[in-house]
């Protein structure tokens, strides 16, 4: 099976390319490298823009997943304009030229953020999507835009993600539990702006086992899939990297704990992508904190920007596209 991959060089593709690669599939990727390329030597890559590719680019490929766009809330605040382009029209524009390829399957990464604020309970897919902020919206709007093209033919499954955390070998340390390992350990505190909030987290190894699941399901599977590790409130979180980190390392560290308010605010249900995908998590917060803390000497330069997608957005002057 030949797999096209946009975004593929960053934060969930280099972890997922070379388990694709092992399971037999064939992998293309399509990414103008901002944070370089940490994919196996035999991986091609393309660095084109997605608005720069045609169906003919897609001739030949039988599923693509799109894993590109501005990845968080600070990204969309600095550049609403952008932030909609490549969210919205750019996976809305994918999904149209890989249809008209012939492409069979269409996935996208889109977020648990498009909930916005929930009560407190689980919601499912079918429960209402009301994201006031840029990144949300724009989510939103990539999903409905490439769900709306699936037929038949056409199988098109779109993954609401919990926050992603752990290792990848293109590192970010501007995820929640990134973030707090890495001041953690570097200033031996963690601040928690409101601990009453929930959050799906969802580990990066799970991640790509829900992508594995999808690529391999029924033809006849399309739709919106929950997914998650686990939910957890932010004052959790914090704990559980604490704990971890002091118990690995043999220092003390301090929780500062603050209660600004946050109207972002959701936990989710995953029983349907269980249901139907087969998806099985099997990471929690300390095992994302173990693994962090088996490679913390591959990413120990906390200062390296390339850790934080805002710095380089920033720094290209929003010009181009950034991957998940």
């Amino acid at each position: 099976m030949n797999i096209l991959i946009a975004g593929g060089a960053g934060y969930i593709g280099s972890v997922l390319i070379p388990r694709l690669l092992d399971r037999g599939y064939s992998v293309k990727v399509v990414d103008l490298l901002w944070f370089g390329n940490h994919l196996p030597k035999q991986v091609e890559v393309l660095k084109k823009d997605i608005f720069d590719l045609n169906a003919h680019d897609l001739k030949g490929v039988d599923q693509v997943i799109f894993l590109a766009g501005l990845s968080n809330d600070p990204m969309a605040e600095f550049s609403p304009s952008m932030n909609f382009v490549y969210n919205a029209a750019s996976p809305a524009y994918l999904a149209y030229i890989a249809k008209a390829a012939g492409v069979k399957r269409f996935i996208y990464a889109g977020s648990c953020s498009v909930y916005g604020y929930t009560v407190n309970e689980l919601y499912g897919e079918d429960d209402p999507a009301v994201s006031n902020y840029p990144y949300g919206i724009s989510k939103l709007q990539g999903e409905k835009a490439v769900l709306q093209m699936q037929e038949k033919d056409f199988s098109v499954i779109c993954f609401r993600q919990g926050t992603v955390s752990g290792y990848s070998p293109r590192m970010r340390l501007d995820l929640i539990v990134n973030t707090m390992f890495k001041t953690s350990v570097e200033t031996k505190e963690i601040i928690i702006n409101n601990p009453s909030i929930w959050r799906p987290i969802l580990g990066i190894d799970d991640a790509c086992n829900a992508y594995v699941r999808a690529i391999e399901s029924s033809q006849e599977i399309s739709g919106i899939f929950n997914i998650a590790s686990g939910n957890y409130t932010v004052g959790e979180v914090g704990d559980i990297v604490r704990t971890a980190v002091e118990g690995k390392l043999g220092v003390k560290v301090a929780l500062t704990i603050k209660h600004i308010q946050d109207i972002r605010n959701y936990k989710v249900s995953i029983e349907k992508a269980r249901n139907t995908l087969s998806f099985k998590p099997r990471h929690d917060v300390e095992s994302i904190v173990a693994d962090l803390l088996e490679h913390r000497a591959s990413f120990e330069d906390f200062n390296n920007p390339a850790y934080y997608n805002i710095k380089v957005f920033q720094s290209l002057n929003a010009s181009i596209t950034v991957r998940e």
